[in-house]
């Protein structure tokens, strides 16, 4: 169990929290919610100890271990991938390397026989001869393969460190694990995997995420942050906001309510408060107006974009035809005579590990690159909007906000552009920000604004919910939904593929593609999803 007593955090003048008291208890996974700002990754921090409070403390059962995802990707980049999971628990990782000291010295003496006897008896209390193992079913199951588990940090790429960190932070069985977006980065076989390795989790679970699905998949309850307080909630995401939405409901029906009774004791004082005959009844409605009051009902800190793709002309019949693409990026070959034709009315989700490829092939369809072979035709009737993963070079100048998107836009009126940026929640003085100093969040709301305002009847996005709060997800989510036009997407948000997505086309290690019309959900029952598991789960086993 792991506790906040009265926990206050001061930045400044500013509160961030304010006498915060709950409790997490074991066998429960917690989703950590609120609006961007809010303070969810700080809170883990004064769980973990990294931050120290204003006033009020944590305690944490005695003997109990905690173990956190770490988010510094070079930590460990002199540490060998399994060395670096299995530190994920200290003790034991101390263990294994003052054994092996033991062992290596040339002059053994019976102390040292006595020392390694006891660590010995600790290490296989510890079921240390199950470590390495047990740290390989941890990377295979997030996706790394077999033969990086000896290999150098160093030599990873930056999606390979962040499984190999979620896999330290879940190794040995803590006691607590405190997950801040834990699914970033991850394709959607990992973090179905990791869903399944939560719900079979039998200690406790604090996770922060802007998955929707993954939260509602895997939380017991949901502990919302909005204004300093957390609020506590038994049940998943969407339980949270039926019930956070019913409770502002009755509180604004009972104000009502009070309002309705207010008034009529009001009348009624006023009317009679002179009449002698009445006065006794006129002080006790007094008495009764001074006791009521109304609940005080604060607007959620939560803000909504507002996403609407809106094309300016319909599509015709020819949307799209891809015809034998081939490609092949720093020697591995990511497309392999890849063919399909888009229909007026698909909506195209890109799934599967193979990142490289899924962002190849949609640079390719934009001319951003060339393929090796094959062709590619767009329909006279079609216009595209893409959305890169990498928007680096998007934004390295020197342009307002307001110039930057004035560029793009069709009609060169400062009040037309600031209307974009305005449903972006980009108001008053934010529209003279220059955008090389964006985060990472306010880049994307402006790329979504830039396709907003072209008019595009075929959007093509990577990865659009990256840096994204849930709001914005969520906002992104129904304009895609309610989109009328070609979409092809790819995504690591469940629940956006699955609400969006009418077909499903995964690229397969070797380069070629599966293409089904079929919902994501439907594509991961199928038949066919089984045999390219159990085809590429056999060609690993022989590799």
């Amino acid at each position: 169990m792991i506790q906040a007593n009265n926990v206050t955090l001061r930045v400044g003048k500013k509160a961030l929290f304010e006498d915060v008291n709950i409790k997490f208890t074991e066998g429960n996974c917690y989703g950590l919610i609120g609006a961007n700002g809010a303070g969810k990754s700080t809170f883990l921090k004064i769980l973990s100890g990294v931050l120290e409070t204003t006033n009020g403390d944590v305690s944490i059962t005695p003997g109990q271990r905690l173990s956190v995802l770490e988010q510094d990707h070079f930590k460990y980049d002199a540490y060998s991938v399994m060395d670096t999971v299995i530190m994920g628990n200290e003790r034991l990782y101390q263990i294994m390397k003052e054994k092996d000291a033991i062992y290596a010295k040339e002059d053994f003496s019976d102390e040292d026989g006595i020392r390694a006897s006891e660590l010995e008896a600790e290490f296989a209390e510890m079921d240390g001869w199950d470590a390495e193992s047990n740290a390989a079913m941890l990377l295979n199951g997030l996706g790394v393969e077999t033969d990086l588990h000896y290999s150098q940090m160093a030599d990873l790429n930056g999606n390979e460190k962040v499984k190999v960190l979620l896999a330290k932070a879940l190794f040995g069985n803590p006691d607590i694990l405190l997950l801040d977006e834990p699914t970033n980065h991850l394709d959607l076989d990992a973090i179905a995997w990791l869903e399944e390795f939560l719900i079979g989790f039998e200690n406790t679970v604090i996770v922060v995420s802007h998955d929707r699905y993954f939260l509602n998949k895997v939380c017991t309850h949901t502990a919302d942050i909005d204004y300093g307080k957390i609020q506590l909630y038994a049940g998943n995401y969407d339980f949270w906001y039926e019930s956070s939405q019913l409770i502002i409901k009755q509180r604004k029906e009972a104000n009502k309510k009070k309002e309705e009774q207010i008034k009529e004791l009001q009348e009624f004082i006023s009317r009679f408060s002179a009449n002698a005959s009445k006065s006794k009844q006129a002080t006790s409605r007094k008495r009764a107006l001074e006791k009521i009051e109304l609940d005080d009902i604060r607007p959620s800190s939560r803000k909504y974009p507002y996403i609407d793709f809106r094309p300016e002309r319909e599509i015709g019949n020819e949307v799209l035809t891809v015809e034998g693409l081939s490609k092949t990026v720093n020697g591995e070959k990511v497309l392999d005579n890849i063919s399909f034709i888009v229909g007026h009315d698909d909506k195209i989700a890109l799934v599967g590990g193979n990142e490289l490829a899924k962002t190849t092939l949609l640079q390719i369809l934009m001319g951003e690159l060339e393929p090796d072979e094959g062709t590619y035709k767009w329909g006279v009737t079609t216009s595209q909007a893409y959305f890169p993963k990498d928007n680096t070079a998007e934004f390295d100048n020197d342009y307002t906000i307001t110039d930057w998107l004035m560029g793009y836009s069709p009609v060169k009126d400062v009040t037309y552009v600031r209307g974009f940026l305005g449903r972006m929640l980009f108001a008053g003085e934010d529209g003279v920000k220059k955008v090389k100093v964006l985060s990472g969040g306010e880049k994307v709301r402006c790329l979504l604004s830039k396709m907003m305002i072209s008019g595009a009847n075929c959007l093509l996005f990577d990865e659009p919910t990256n840096h994204l709060d849930m709001e914005a997800i969520t906002a992104l989510n129904e304009g895609m939904k309610k989109f009328k036009g070609v979409e092809i997407f790819s995504c690591h948000d469940h629940q956006v593929v699955q609400t969006t997505a009418n077909r499903i086309m995964e690229i397969l290690p070797d380069g070629t593609l599966i293409d089904k019309i079929t919902t994501y959900d439907e594509y991961l029952e199928s038949d066919e999803m089984a045999r390219k598991r159990t085809v590429y789960t056999n060609h690993e086993e022989d590799n």
